[in-house]
């Protein structure tokens, strides 16, 4: 049973990948601050944000809706990076943070259906 977000490791990881994101698009042309830079550090935070607020929620279903959340803000991120490469603003990427955290959200939701 877990006490609060703050015990999952799904959430830990996903703080890692919050600060990658941030530091990664630091190099971002300037012109993209408002634009591609502000989407995906928004959709970065959301994950993490959205695993901490269902698990303060009441239900199992209610935390479940939340990780789906998350799970979605993940492939906006995944979304947006593959813009990025595209555009030529980052190379090559180590993308196995982000396929860890998918697999942990699917898992930690098939958990909750169970």
């Amino acid at each position: 049973m877990i006490k609060t977000h703050k015990d999952l490791d799904v959430w830990k990881k996903s703080l890692d990948l919050v600060e990658f994101i941030y530091r990664l698009t630091e190099a971002f042309p300037q012109k993209e601050i408002y634009g591609l830079t502000n989407q995906i550090r928004r959709a970065v935070v959301s994950v993490p944000s959205n695993i901490a607020e269902g698990a303060a929620r009441s239900s199992e279903k209610e935390f479940s809706k939340f990780l789906y959340i998350s799970l979605g803000s993940l492939s906006e991120v995944e979304t947006q990076l593959i813009i990025a490469q595209r555009l030529k603003y980052i190379g090559n990427y180590d993308d196995s943070l982000l396929i860890e955290i998918r697999k942990m959200l699917i898992g930690l939701i098939k958990s909750l259906k169970s």
